[in-house]
């Protein structure tokens, strides 16, 4: 029987520039910098109610019963990040990621499940400095702690079916942080794709379409020109991607302009249009996915 599933926060911290510590100090400096900082965040997440799950060369994962007790914690290790830094001749720093969702806890002490994916997500998202968490993790902050948060974009994460709030925790009072005058809104945009008599409608709950020769893709194309898994379509908030994964490259005409090879590239579809799997339009019509763009109102 496996372990049930719970609620919890987890937290990644990342020390921003680690490859500069290396190159400017040397290695054995360099790993007992990273270590005097990775006991930083052992020490102040303990003091929360905190367990640190693993360390993974400059990063450590830990976990929280409470979305309060993460994002205090994160607040903590960035002060305290930012007075270590002046020890040093170098510039350091935690890159730092929160979010607060079902985990599941192994018997050997290591966690995994939606919340270590999306709190990975948003490490990824963070830059120097930053505590970076998801609204959702916000929304269970008291007032106190609810109120040093902001809203700083909105985005599409994969695996999710809607796009979610990005939010920054603002652990150091100064005069200087830009004040966002206007906070991002989702807007809902939708895809239209024809393949033969076939409809995909890519709104709000579709994240990515895949297209290829292989009888598992969404969109299966009959040329032998394609590559089975040629090419993906990806919804980015309120914008649509088209991405080449193929050998002989995908082909994409919007209505109205000259045709475009993508060879490893991706490109934005706007408006109307039809892609080409292998070869040009004009060398075979019939194989071919029609894209149609409506945009949505914010």
């Amino acid at each position: 029987m496996g372990a049930p599933e719970q609620t919890l926060a987890v937290l990644f911290a990342d020390v921003a520039g680690s490859t500069r510590l290396y190159e400017q100090l040397g290695d054995a400096k360099a790993l007992s910098t990273i270590d005097q900082c990775l006991a930083l965040v052992r020490e102040a997440s303990s003091g929360h109610g905190g367990r640190v799950v693993k360390t993974i060369g400059d990063e450590a994962m830990v976990v929280f019963p409470s979305s309060e007790q993460a994002v205090n914690a994160a607040g903590e290790i960035q002060l305290r990040m930012n007075d270590l830094v002046h020890e040093h001749t170098v510039r350091i720093s935690f890159r730092i990621g929160v979010h607060c969702g079902a985990a599941i806890e192994a018997e050997d002490g290591d966690v995994f499940g939606d919340s270590v994916n999306v709190a990975a997500r948003m490490v990824a998202l963070a830059k120097s400095g930053q505590v970076i968490l998801t609204a959702s993790t916000a929304d269970e902050l008291s007032p106190e702690l609810r109120g040093k948060v902001r809203e700083v974009d909105v985005m599409t994460v994969k695996g999710k079916d809607k796009d979610i709030a990005i939010m920054e925790l603002v652990w150091l009072d100064s005069a200087e942080l830009t004040t966002l005058t206007t906070r991002p809104k989702i807007r809902v945009a939708r895809l239209q794709l024809m393949h033969g008599t076939r409809e995909i409608d890519m709104g709000p709950g579709a994240a990515a379409v895949s297209i290829g020769r292989d009888a598992q893709s969404d969109v299966v194309i009959a040329d032998r020109l394609a590559s089975r898994q040629h090419a993906r379509i990806e919804r980015r908030r309120d914008k649509f991607v088209v991405i080449d994964q193929s050998s002989n490259g995908t082909f994409v005409t919007i209505e109205g302009e000259p045709e475009v090879q993508l060879r490893r590239e991706e490109m934005m579809l706007r408006e109307s249009g039809h892609i080409s799997f292998g070869h040009a339009y004009e060398a075979d019509p019939v194989e071919t996915v029609v894209f149609n763009y409506i945009a949505g109102d914010a």
